[in-house]
């Protein structure tokens, strides 16, 4: 369900590749949220304090502040936003410093979002 209260449920895409950004904002759209993308992690804070959203997908490997650093500060301000780490790389898993994220789900070379999907709708519930 992508709707509390008549309203839809928010996520927040921080992702610096714009084509991966606009599928993923159609992918989670066509499901019902209500997507907001940005680029990188100073703007994803901005947005975060802005109006936060029920949940966050974070790419890893951005430039500026990568995703491991916007994390931190995330986990630091709103210890309970749920983040879904969304990365190419698989090996950033064994890093102790994502083990702080809700999700952890490593982008398809074939381009399918199902992963994703569920990943979002596991933690929109357990925010709930």
């Amino acid at each position: 369900m992508t709707a509390v209260d008549g309203e839809r449920q928010r996520v927040l895409v921080v992702e610096d590749d714009e084509s991966m950004a606009a599928l993923v904002e159609e992918e989670l759209g066509d499901e019902g949220y209500d997507v907001q993308v940005v680029f990188n992690g100073s703007d994803a804070l901005a947005a975060i304090s802005e109006r936060a959203p029920d949940v966050v997908i974070l790419d890893i490997n951005m430039p500026g502040k990568d995703g491991i650093e916007t994390l931190n500060d995330i986990v630091g301000e709103r210890g309970s936003l749920p983040v879904i780490l969304h990365t190419a790389y698989s090996a950033y898993k064994d890093n102790y410093m994502t083990w702080a994220a809700a999700e952890y789900v490593v982008k398809s070379a074939a381009g399918g979002f199902r992963e994703l999907k569920d990943a979002v709708a596991r933690a929109v519930s357990a925010a709930e």
